[in-house]
């Protein structure tokens, strides 16, 4: 299976950005525009169980990164900065002013790296299960670094596919099957091997491209959602420990800021939890 024929369940469109294609599935009307930001690895397919739900609300915008989904993939200069370049520039070129970004897992830290480099375009922040909060020593950077190659990435037994994506659960529901057979199908797609450097090259961007040091910095109001039982942050070959203890630093830290602990749940909150998340962020976007 080709990248471009992955089945999202929706609509998708190709927004020109400097000279990347990026893919975006643009639904519902409103004011109030939400831009949905996957995680490492993943493309808006992860919002799957999001978007008609909020789409009912608010104009919902969900991208895929360039190197990933229906984006165009190359030998991209990954860092935080130009992750948050292009989305600033994917917003101007769709003639959204301001919008809340909605980003899970890398998407969070994302948009945290967004609002502060782009305040004027970020009206709130929705942080599912965020990477920035979490630190890490040197050693363990480095570490990191080697470990996530490109050559890992590529060469990724299906077994393990299938043990790291129900790592990413607490009880992984059916439909979230896709995560594991989209991924085993894909291995032969033209661009494959661009995919697996981006992955590679987006851990040193989330290493390299530190916000855990300005989040009293963050002016935008923000909602932090986590599972309980998270078993990716923090993270659990170096540090161990309790999710809620690296959420308490985002309450901590964010001057405005609100925390909902989602209870049985992993990793990837919005699809093993939807209607929670839908609810929060409904709730959320509607406060005064």
């Amino acid at each position: 299976m080709e990248f471009d024929e992955i089945d999202y369940g929706f609509t998708t469109r190709q927004v020109q950005v400097r000279n990347i294609s990026i893919g975006v599935i643009d639904q519902g009307q409103g004011e109030d525009v939400l831009l949905l930001i996957h995680g490492l690895g993943a493309n808006a397919k992860s919002w799957m169980k999001n978007i008609p739900a909020l789409a009912e609300k608010f104009r919902v915008l969900a991208l895929d990164l360039p190197g990933y989904g229906k984006s165009d993939k190359g030998y991209y200069q990954y860092s935080m900065d130009f992750y948050a370049d292009v989305v600033s520039e994917l917003l101007a070129a769709l003639s959204v002013e301001r919008a809340t970004l909605v980003g899970h897992s890398m998407g969070g830290q994302i948009s945290m790296f967004t609002a502060l480099k782009y305040p004027d375009k970020v009206a709130r922040l929705v942080l599912i299960s965020p990477a920035g909060f979490e630190r890490f020593t040197p050693g363990e950077g480095a570490w990191m670094r080697k470990a996530v190659s490109a050559e890992f990435v590529h060469d990724t037994p299906i077994r393990n596919i299938d043990i790291n994506a129900r790592a990413t659960f607490y009880d992984m529901p059916d439909y979230a099957d896709f995560i594991i057979t989209d991924r085993i199908q894909i291995r032969s797609a033209e661009g494959f091997d661009r995919y697996c450097y981006a992955v590679s090259k987006n851990v040193a961007a989330m290493l390299d491209g530190i916000v855990w040091d300005r989040l009293d910095q963050i002016r935008q109001p923000t909602l932090i959602i986590f599972g309980t039982e998270d078993g990716l942050i923090p993270n659990p070959y170096l540090h161990g420990g309790r999710t809620r203890e690296i959420a308490e630093i985002g309450v901590k830290e964010i001057p405005d800021n609100e925390l909902l602990m989602v209870p049985e749940c992993g990793h990837f909150v919005q699809l093993e939890k939807p209607a929670a998340v839908n609810e929060a962020v409904v709730a959320f976007m509607t406060e005064k």
